[in-house]
């Protein structure tokens, strides 16, 4: 699907043939046609294989066919990253090392086109970045090489640990291994769709009739100029009401929430049902960190649920540095934004620690470190 969402935005087949004929590999054939799911228009790739003169493959056979091949150094490099998170993801679930995993189906000669193919592809195509939307993992069972398993399948669901995922109604595997393996490996984020010129929407077609379009879309676009040094990225927005705890609880819950990674948390005063006081409490973290939030909540506070969703933010470049004044060594926060001098933030815990040792007031200390940090970044 990859393959044929690829050709669907402008990839010549010819093109992608030609790479792939720079590996060690016969007796395949690929095809594309353009088939409709639900309605949609779009690209479906088969692959024909000779399975009689393709066996089993180990980890190693596959990098030794790879750096054999006359493929770039950056796509010989990405497509063993590949493979190797796959066997490392099987030797996790199996129990037994990565020299030991055989990958049948994975390393079948279709799976090795999807995976070189995807990433010469991209490479062809000057594609740059990749961002990617939460996974589709499907819902139900599937059959393969080890029996019945469950959707995911154990080495899918170990490569998409720390990804955002969800599943619905819908019956049968839409997250693959190697889909997973490829998407997890080249994707820098996971999350909305980023800003962009878009250019090109390309769909490439799975083999079954489902509830809903059996597609992979994908779009191109020219990311928009940076017109400052601050950054943009997407994170999660986690909230829950709370109106029947002890308030002295604040406390610790907060301190643990930062200790686990959140990026800012804060009380705000709501009225709620049954003519309630309550606090919503918000916490602003990275997307993966979601659950691992909730689950704390829920452990420690006496709420029975939490909400979230992902949002934008844009912030400014900053960095850690420290200066040295009359009372001591502080750290400080350097922030630039454009082109703008640098602004100078002191840090609170070291400055508190400062007025705690000398007696002297916290707002004095504070203003030394702020002046000794003009003096030494806005030059």
């Amino acid at each position: 699907m990859i393959l044929g969402a690829l050709l669907d935005t402008g990839l010549e087949l010819s093109v992608l043939k030609s790479q792939l004929a720079k590996l060690p590999l016969d007796y395949y054939d690929l095809t594309a046609e353009r088939v409709e799911k639900r309605g949609i228009q779009g690209t479906k790739v088969t692959i024909t294989t000779d399975r009689a003169h393709h066996p089993h493959r180990n980890l190693f056979n596959i990098q030794n066919m790879i750096n054999r091949s006359c493929l770039t150094a950056e796509v010989k490099e990405q497509s063993i990253e590949v493979f190797t998170r796959l066997a490392n993801a099987e030797a996790m679930v199996h129990g037994i090392s990565v020299h030991q995993v055989h990958f049948h189906e994975v390393g079948a000669v279709d799976a090795i086109i999807d995976v070189v193919g995807s990433i010469a592809g991209i490479s062809a195509l000057g594609i740059q970045n990749i961002s990617c939307s939460p996974l589709h993992v499907g819902a139900g069972i599937v059959q393969c090489n080890h029996g019945t398993l469950p959707i995911p399948a154990p080495a899918t669901a170990e490569m998409i640990k720390g990804k955002p995922v969800y599943s619905t109604e819908v019956q049968g595997e839409l997250l693959t291994p190697t889909g997973a393996a490829i998407l997890t490996s080249l994707a820098s984020s996971f999350g909305p769709m980023p800003a962009m010129k878009l250019d090109v929407i390309g769909y490439g077609a799975g083999t079954r009739d489902l509830p809903i379009p059996n597609l992979l879309r994908v779009l191109i676009g020219e990311a928009p100029e940076k017109r400052s040094i601050s950054e943009g990225e997407n994170v999660a927005v986690v909230q829950t009401n709370i109106d029947d705890m002890n308030p002295q609880i604040y406390d610790y819950v907060i301190q643990g929430l930062l200790q686990r990674g959140a990026l800012d948390v804060f009380l705000t005063p709501v009225h709620m049902k049954k003519n309630r006081p309550g606090t919503l409490m918000t916490i602003i973290c990275q997307p993966e960190h979601v659950n691992p939030m909730s689950e704390f909540l829920m452990r420690e506070t006496t709420t029975i649920g939490t909400r979230w969703h992902l949002e934008n933010r844009v912030i400014a470049s900053r960095s850690v540095a420290k200066v040295h004044t009359q009372y001591g060594e502080a750290r400080i926060k350097v922030i630039r934004t454009g082109n703008q001098p640098p602004q100078v933030s002191p840090e609170y815990d070291d400055c508190r620690a400062i007025a705690s040792r000398t007696g002297l007031p916290l707002k004095e200390v504070l203003e030394e470190v702020r002046k000794a940090g003009i003096s030494q970044f806005t030059k």
